[in-house]
């Protein structure tokens, strides 16, 4: 259900949903990591933003947020708002199709078609005649145009967090929330910052009265007073002043401030004997690391960790944050080379040019799109976490690599926005997601919210009706198994053909996969492409060898499962008491 390691945890349930951003972003929630948050005001007509983070897919994780969120933003597709832009390519009809991967060779003769060219790849490596693919805006803001500001910015919380931790660690949470708070007003200014108050209060209130239906409903409408105008126009003139990341801050702090607030109060109600305070709720929203770009901890998590007086590091605690942010640095470096060399995001904007490509390139063009997708969630979360672990929390891990997913139900690009859905809306509406009925409604409200985080447009729709539709086929395949003459049938067969059977099923489930969020990642013209030319004009020859790659794929990933659950029960067994 469209983009750092903690201490280990059990594997996703399966009531993971595939959800934003994130895109982290934020891209669209089951499609890779895209948010809504960073929707644009300029093209409110246009597509969702991935939550970077924010937005993932809720399968996040790139909605526009489930992963995808929503957050997770969107290179092309749902992002192309952000920016603004049409993407262009220009290539030498009598070139070799290995020049794909040196760049563009010629300029269009197009006018329309020689802008998109110049603002989707721009001049790089320029010692080594390299030019750059700069089609994310997500990416090229974090590491490129805004760079030293984000690094300032979290440096001097780590440096202040440090320096707290020393001098009185008991009152570290209130001065991460006063860090925070006077980072945002020195950002946003006064109003916005008076604004996301407001909010807070509100939803405060409404917790004293220990409704959840309350809570919850008043939270969705404080998230669409942020996605729907006309209170969307009115709220963001509150803020003075104009500046490039404006908007992404403000539609991604907004955001968030509301997914916390809501946490917050669904937590009091289901907990009433703690008695949080709306100090409670103002340190757990103003955690600058988490503000802007997330990713969301619950606040039951969050309080705990939070409130230790004395935090104490576990073993080997610190080399592992060294090297997540040692392995972070070295993906950044390898996406970089990647976008001088590889025009993956430029390229499906240019359909003439994609159409030329040969069948397997196509393909795995497509399938570079969602790793590259899933690989900017896991780099960009990761960097947050990194601090967020030096401040003694433990924040949600990253997606799972989108390679070794095969079914709905794991598929996410945004692990907290997954982890908020699961549990305040999908897990209590499902239960144990085991009948056809509860399921249906389960997955049905989840995608409605995660639609309206994402930012409500038509692909937005699409995206939402296809993962949840493929979430609800899986039950339905899974009850099917279960009848009688199927289950004899599969019964008769031996464990190494009834594995066989599945990995087949999986390998189409995992194109399935790669075609919804790719709607959201891309557009809907080069999803249509991938799709004939994968399943139509190239068949049998590539339909048949793709999915024989993707077989022994999901072939090998099974065997790791099996291998991991072997040792995870041989560990049990050793722990257990003579």
């Amino acid at each position: 259900m469209p983009l750092a390691t903690p201490s280990p945890t059990p594997a996703p349930p399966r009531s993971s949903l595939q959800l934003p951003v994130a895109s982290s972003s934020a891209a669209l929630g089951s499609a890779p990591l895209c948010l809504a948050p960073l929707r644009s005001r300029k093209a409110t007509s246009s597509l969702p933003s991935s939550t970077l983070l924010l937005l993932s897919p809720l399968t996040s994780h790139s909605l526009e947020g489930v992963g995808t969120p929503g957050l997770d933003t969107p290179h092309c597709g749902p992002r192309a708002w952000l920016v603004g832009r049409t993407h262009g390519w220009t290539q030498d009809p009598g070139a070799p199709r290995w020049a794909v991967c040196q760049g563009p060779s010629q300029p269009p003769q197009d006018g329309a078609h020689r802008k998109a060219f110049r603002e989707s790849v721009r001049p790089g490596w320029e010692y080594i005649g390299r030019k750059m693919d700069v089609a994310d805006f997500e990416w090229v803001m974090w590491f490129t145009s805004f760079r030293n500001i984000i690094v300032f910015a979290l440096s001097g919380h780590v440096l202040f967090a440090k320096l707290c931790t020393m001098v009185a660690p008991q009152l570290r949470s209130w001065m991460y929330a006063v860090y925070g708070a006077l980072a945002v007003l020195g950002t946003m200014g006064p109003w916005y910052l008076l604004l996301l108050l407001g909010h807070c209060v509100s939803l405060y209130l409404a917790s004293l009265l220990g409704q959840p239906w309350l809570c919850l409903g008043l939270s969705l409408a404080s998230l669409a007073s942020f996605k729907l105008d006309p209170l969307i126009s009115w709220q963001s003139g509150l803020v003075t002043g104009t500046f490039d990341l404006q908007e992404v801050l403000f539609h991604g702090g907004s955001g968030f401030t509301v997914l916390r607030c809501a946490s917050f109060a669904l937590e009091s109600c289901a907990h009433p004997d703690r008695r949080y305070s709306l100090a409670d709720l103002l340190k757990y929203n103003f955690y600058l690391p988490f503000f802007f770009f997330g990713p969301i901890m619950t606040f039951d998590r969050f309080h705990a960790q939070m409130s230790q007086v004395e935090p104490v590091r576990r073993e080997g605690e610190l080399w592992r944050i060294r090297a997540q942010a040692g392995l972070s640095v070295v993906a950044i470096m390898a996406v970089d080379i990647f976008f001088h060399f590889f025009y993956i995001l430029t390229i499906p904007s240019d359909l003439k040019f994609a159409n030329r490509l040969p069948d397997s390139a196509l393909a795995g063009l497509a399938y570079s799109n969602l790793v590259y997708d899933w690989v900017k969630a896991a780099v960009l979360f990761g960097v947050v976490n990194t601090v967020a672990r030096l401040d003694h929390l433990d924040p949600p891990q990253a997606p799972k690599c989108i390679t070794a997913l095969y079914v709905f139900a794991e598929t996410h690009f945004d692990r907290g926005i997954n982890d908020w859905l699961c549990k305040y809306v999908y897990d209590h509406i499902g239960g144990e997601h085991s009948e056809v009925i509860p399921e249906l409604g389960a997955t049905v409200a989840t995608f409605a919210i995660t639609t309206l985080w994402l930012g409500p447009c038509d692909i937005v729709y699409l995206w939402s009706f296809l993962n949840c539709f493929g979430l609800n086929f899986e039950l339905w395949a899974q009850k099917l198994a279960e009848w009688g003459p199927l289950a004899q049938i599969e019964a008769s067969l031996s464990e190494q053909m009834s594995r066989r059977v599945r990995a087949l099923f999986g390998a189409v489930n995992f194109w399935a996969i790669i075609m919804y969020n790719l709607v959201s990642l891309n557009s809907l013209e080069f999803t249509e492409l991938v799709a004939r030319r994968l399943l139509l004009t190239g068949f049998p020859q590539t339909t048949l060898a793709v999915l024989f790659v993707t077989y022994c794929g999901v072939q090998l990933v099974k065997e790791r499962e099996r291998t991991l659950a072997l040792e995870e029960e041989q560990m049990q067994d050793k722990e257990k008491p003579e």
